[in-house]
């Protein structure tokens, strides 16, 4: 009878599993006895024969406990098979623990893939539930500013000058976050400072107008108007930067100017200075898009949007203080601190400039959280929220046709939101797909 003496360690057996490699599991608890095995392998390549499987060889004798011995002479027929690769040997420890080692495991082409244990996070595992906070603080912090700004203008009528302290505010806040390095400020040269001028430009005169626009009509009607910018953005990606806009992008604005027209011919609170000055918002902010589209720097949205706000704050600067400067310095102040308190005063302009510039980097931190289509879909809602909100706090009266288009015009805007970011989805995806098949050719 053969016992386990007489087997020969040299020569492999032979599995007829006919396959290239074998991929294995590299096992480490956090805390293993010493008498437990890490075992680890290798992709085993394929032997060059026609006959050839997978060899296996067996187990070292110097691995096999006595236990192990009594057994084969028990069973003197029977082989233990061992892995050819395997590179790890029980080891005796003491009461020693052995140290975490992350698992990882080896694919078919013998890459291996890390499996980190590592506890997840609040934010990794519920990621729902973060892209929602967002959203409400977005909305929260955008109603919240358009009430306390109309507020401050019921008795501080002065736009150009509270235009410049949302910007101030916004400003002083980017420098205490560079100062502690969350974010870290990015280096900016003369050619970059170029760059962004334009851009700056658009966003301070779309700013102001827009103050303008709310000091003299009603935040609601101001909305709505502003509900026209996609039809300027429209306009100009076609007539100016040549990009061919399809048909049913333009059919989708058609409900857009029409609500808005039917808003504005019977809203209660109508004027030209209001009106004429959110349609320069909307062409303000419409150049700010193409200007931002020409200025892509590679530097992070936080840093772009502090440049552009340091940038749009020296210039809303001189045309507050020709505009409303001398009537501030007379009666301005005075009047408006006789009826609220300085203390009320100041807090509330601190306050309204802090929500604009945290509402504003908010809606970029969402846009970077979900997919356009979604951010699009929250944009047309938050503009929803505003518009409702106003009406119910300074409780607005509107009349029935004023209603009826406003609905009409956020509808159109809702679905050349929808259209246009699916538009873009399918580029996107286009695009992607060509970069694979270039890259797999």
């Amino acid at each position: 009878m053969m016992n386990m003496a007489s087997v020969s360690v040299t020569n492999p057996v032979q599995s007829p599993l006919r396959t290239s490699r074998i991929s294995s599991l590299y096992l480490s608890p956090i805390k293993i006895s010493p008498t437990s095995v890490a075992l680890k392998s290798r992709s085993v390549p394929s032997r060059a024969s026609t006959s050839a499987g997978l060899a296996f060889s067996p187990l070292p004798e110097n691995v096999i406990t006595r236990k192990n011995k009594s057994t084969v002479d028990t069973f003197p027929h029977k082989l233990f098979l061992g892995f050819s690769a395997l590179d790890q040997r029980l080891r005796r420890r003491g009461s020693a623990e052995l140290s975490l080692v992350t698992a990882a495991a080896a694919d078919a082409d013998g890459r291996e893939i890390e499996i980190s244990d590592k506890p997840k996070s609040f934010g990794e595992r519920f990621p729902f539930i973060i892209t929602g906070f967002f959203f409400f603080m977005w909305y929260f912090l955008n109603v919240i500013f358009n009430i306390l700004n109309k507020k401050v203008y019921n008795y501080f009528p002065y736009p150009y000058f509270v235009s410049v302290i949302h910007l101030l505010v916004g400003v002083v806040y980017c420098l205490v976050s560079w100062t502690v390095g969350l974010p870290k400020r990015a280096p900016i040269n003369k050619e970059l400072l170029l760059v962004l001028t334009p851009v700056a430009f658009c966003h301070a005169l779309g700013h102001v107008m827009s103050n303008v626009s709310f000091a003299a009509v009603a935040v609601s009607f101001t909305h709505t108007i502003k509900a026209l910018e996609p039809f300027f953005n429209a306009a100009a990606s076609q007539f100016i930067l040549g990009q061919q806009i399809p048909l049913s992008l333009w059919l989708s604005l058609a409900p857009v100017v029409i609500g808005v027209s039917m808003a504005s011919l019977t809203e209660l609170s109508f004027n030209w200075t209001g009106f004429v000055s959110a349609m320069i918002s909307n062409i303000a902010f419409t150049y700010r898009s193409i200007y931002s589209k020409k200025a892509m720097t590679g530097m992070d949205s936080t840093n772009v949007y502090a440049y552009i706000s340091i940038i749009a704050l020296l210039v809303c600067i001189p045309p507050a203080l020709i505009i409303e400067g001398p009537k501030l310095l007379q009666h301005g102040f005075q009047d408006a601190i006789a009826q609220v308190g300085l203390y009320k005063f100041i807090s509330d302009l601190f306050l309204i400039g802090l929500f604009y510039h945290l509402y504003n980097q908010l809606a970029t931190n969402t846009l970077e959280r979900v997919a356009p289509l979604t951010h699009a879909v929250g944009n047309v809602l938050k503009r929803v929220f505003v518009i409702g909100f106003s009406i119910v706090v300074f409780g607005n009266k509107i009349s029935t046709q004023t209603g009826i288009g406003t609905a009409i015009a956020i509808a159109g805007v809702a679905m050349y939101s929808l259209i246009k970011a699916n538009i873009e989805e399918e580029k996107r995806a286009a695009a992607a797909s060509a970069a694979g098949g270039a890259a797999s050719s």
